[in-house]
């Protein structure tokens, strides 16, 4: 018969943490959640006594869903936690056990426990300093001067706990060692956690009709699970710089209510929000916290998970595009975006796109690893991927799987052919490898459809239309609009309904571009703009101004010049008529080695 550790349920209660205590599972409960993962409550024994408040940690579900866990099984406690609720009422967590006898080996109920009510726990001893308590030094004096009246007063007596004397040098209201994640309730009061920071978003911008402002997000890990950190406004100007991925901190006095399952992915019932009393403090003593865990699903693999959904991945980038931007259907503001080919071993290639600050800062010099926690899956084009707010980018990682891909890649994937996911109409999904002529765009119809079409092509610049290729923009970063010369020397914003002493330059450039089959009418903005004319808008709207032989001139240097042009087309109707209006999403100078290698797999296709 194993031998339980008779008492420690009490010395647990009390604030003890005896190491590794044997306990028998008495009985078992699932608390069912319609919107949350579900949890367990045990009733547990120690032999002597028996205690009902008793939650396994969500990560410890599987062994119950797998039978491991079951009425009158042994288990050993490798780590817990013991949590005070409103009311005096106190919560066992198990965050890590392992069974050391079935139910079905026992059999039975071991002793005779006596219940505790949850209200009345015993008083014992304590057996030890609990785990997490601050260290922070606290002089005991036989007699201590009371400041009001000078005179001596008691010892502390010999009774009191090691819980009592630390809990004196505490902050007032602040509990005496930290609260796991998976114990945490909206009803509690006072609670401190210590988690690593595994995300951090960027900052971003809301508008409603209550206003508008700023916020950030980052996920927070503890060996019991996740949760989710906002912050608003003053929030993001006080703790955004502060908090570091991989780090770890202390949070307490945050505000606490039920997980919004449509921001978040975590699987936890709850997620927090800071408010002015919130207190951040970063945790400079060495802590065994789980670090950021990837489960990477392979490029190949990602048709059988079901769109939309979050998946870990990881990539070689192929193909790094120049950034473009898009006005977002709910702000119509105009968005950076960025779109990434990465590959793997499997031989697929599949479009990342990035959005906002992650697309202007990315580098793809080097074919960098790239790998992404949570990356936003959807079934455009068959397969593709994006970097959404709850996603977690990280470059060239110092990880097994990073290593391993990049010595895969220097050594044959660098030149390898790659296959793309196919949509249900039979197009390749990847913008980089649709390639068309441009009399197929036309006996094709591409862009008669509800949705535009991508394509890949090579062409010539033949002409580029000078004329209104360029205005004068608000000088904001987030504001393109035209803006309005006053004649005082100010500039008038409409959008913005400000006037500035300055302005900036965009360009809306339309340029005929022609293979050997056909030619056709594009429009560059800003971005792809700039690649086909070798300068930045305001180099050549400084030259415009000043130097109209000049600005002739480098418009003239432009033409002739070959590009892999990605476009987007797409027919639309203006004053009743239909005409088929084809974007640049991005112009880049032609890679005539992997052109080289294309044109062989083809010959090859032919067989020739």
């Amino acid at each position: 018969m194993v031998k339980l550790t008779n008492g420690a349920i009490v010395d647990i209660l009390n604030g003890g943490t005896p190491e590794k205590p044997l306990l028998q599972v008495i009985n078992a409960k699932k608390i069912e959640s319609a919107n949350t993962v579900d949890r367990y409550r045990l009733l547990l024994s120690d032999g002597d006594y028996s205690y009902s408040h008793v939650m396994m940690a969500a990560q410890l579900n599987k062994m119950m869903e797998s039978n491991e866990v079951t009425n009158f099984c042994v288990i050993e406690a490798t780590k817990y936690m013991c949590n005070k609720l409103p009311g005096e009422k106190r919560v066992i967590i198990l965050l890590d056990i392992k069974v050391l006898a079935k139910g079905s080996e026992v059999g039975q109920k071991i002793g005779n426990p006596t219940t505790i009510n949850p209200t009345q726990v015993p008083t014992k001893p304590v057996s030890s300093e609990p785990a997490g308590v601050d260290k922070n030094p606290v002089i005991l004096q036989s007699k201590q001067v009371n400041n009001t009246t000078g005179r001596a007063q008691p010892s502390l007596s010999s009774g009191l706990s090691a819980n009592s004397s630390v809990s004196k040098s505490l902050t007032p209201n602040t509990p005496s060692r930290p609260h796991s994640i998976a114990s945490l309730t909206p009803y509690q009061n006072r609670w401190r956690i210590r988690a690593r920071v595994t995300m951090k978003s960027n900052i971003r911008t809301w508008n409603n009709s209550r206003g508008e402002g700023r916020l950030f997000n980052v996920n927070l890990l503890d060996d019991s699970g996740e949760i989710r950190l906002t912050g608003f406004n003053d929030q993001v100007d006080k703790f955004y710089n502060l908090l570091e991925v991989n780090k770890v901190y202390y949070f307490s006095k945050c505000t606490l209510k039920t997980a919004n399952k449509q921001y978040s992915s975590l699987n936890c019932d709850y997620e927090m929000t800071m408010n002015p009393e919130t207190i951040i403090e970063p945790c400079n003593e060495e802590i065994d916290l789980p670090m950021m865990t990837f489960d990477f699903v392979q490029l190949s693999e990602l048709e059988k998970c079901k769109p939309p959904s979050n998946v870990d991945i990881i990539g070689v980038v192929k193909v790094c595009n120049d950034t473009g931007t898009v006005i977002g259907k709910q702000t119509q503001k105009e968005i950076t975006k960025r779109d990434l080919q990465i590959v793997d071993q499997t031989g697929l290639a599949v479009n990342l796109t990035l959005w906002g600050d992650d697309a202007v800062q990315f580098d793809g010099q080097g074919f960098p690893v790239v790998a992404v926690k949570s990356a936003r899956l959807s079934d455009f084009h068959g397969r593709s991927l994006s970097v959404s707010n709850g996603s977690q980018l990280l470059i060239n990682p110092d990880i097994k799987e990073a290593h391993i891909l990049r010595g895969w890649f220097e050594n044959e994937g660098r030149y390898q052919n790659f296959n793309s996911y196919q949509s249900e109409g039979g197009q390749s999904s990847g913008h980089s490898t649709n390639w068309k002529l441009f009399s197929q765009v036309k006996s094709e119809n591409l862009g008669q459809g509800e949705k535009a079409d991508y394509y890949t092509a090579r062409g010539t610049v033949l002409f580029l239309r000078k004329e209104n290729c360029m205005y004068q923009a608000c000088p904001t970063a987030e504001c393109n609009k035209k803006v309005v010369d006053q004649g005082n020397g100010l500039y008038r914003c409409e959008k913005c309904n400000r006037e500035f002493p300055n302005y900036k330059w965009r360009m809306i450039l339309s340029a005929n571009v022609a293979d050997h089959t056909d030619n056709q009418w594009i429009t560059c903005f800003q971005e792809s703009a700039e690649a086909l004319i070798g300068i930045k808008a305001d180099e050549l709207g400084s030259l415009r101004e000043k130097d109209e032989n000049q600005f002739d001139q480098v418009m003239s240097e432009a033409l002739f010049k070959q590009y892999t042009f990605k476009m987007r087309a797409k027919v639309e109707s203006y004053n009743e008529e239909s005409r088929l209006k084809t974007v640049c999403v991005s112009a880049t100078p032609i890679d005539w080695k992997e052109a080289s290698i294309q044109l062989l797999e083809q010959i090859k296709q032919l067989g020739i």
